[in-house]
């Protein structure tokens, strides 16, 4: 005498393979797409570094879809992403990397920010690397209101120290030296 298989059983196990391939489905689908988003928020992940005529190394950034430069770096060995900013006086990061970073603080004060005066500590970072570009103790502020999965303001505490010109959605720093 052969055995059938309960037919509400096998219905059951056919509808949990279908929901399990569904949920596998849209698990796959959002890593995609959160990888997308990420390339389109960031297009340097690992900035170009190209040789001038002159001989000297040039980081170039290409523009993200909002219009801003976006580059992966360091923060003493620690990988950031940055976010550049000339209307900001010095690099500013959030308090979570700060802590992170074990940055000493020093002399608290407000800043005047596009959204109005915030409270932040002055901090000094020790090495910033962008690309092939590595400056040392650079003035930093530590923005207590920033968020912790906000980007880290690129200001101009380490840009004034580099030649930097836009064309054609591309930004490109170079050391002077």
């Amino acid at each position: 005498m052969s055995q059938h298989p309960d037919h509400k059983q096998v219905r059951r196990t056919g509808r949990m393979m279908l929901l399990l391939a569904w949920v596998g489905g849209l698990a796959l689908l959002t890593a995609l797409f959160q990888n997308q988003l990420k390339a389109r928020f960031n297009p340097n992940p690992d900035p170009l570094v190209e040789v001038s005529q002159d001989g000297r190394y040039e980081v170039v950034l290409e523009r993200n879809a909002q219009g801003q430069y976006v580059a992966s770096g360091t923060i003493n060995t620690i990988p950031v992403t940055f976010l550049v900013d000339t209307g900001a006086t010095d690099v500013a990061l959030s308090e979570v990397l700060a802590d992170r970073l074990r940055l000493q603080r020093t002399g608290g004060g407000i800043s005047q920010t596009a959204n109005g005066p915030v409270a932040v500590w002055r901090t000094v970072l020790q090495r910033v690397r962008v690309g092939s570009i590595e400056l040392t103790d650079v003035r930093a502020a530590i923005v207590p209101s920033m968020g912790a999965r906000d980007p880290v303001l690129l200001g101009m505490s380490f840009l004034r120290q580099l030649e930097f010109s836009q064309r054609d959605g591309r930004l490109t720093l170079s050391h002077p030296d």
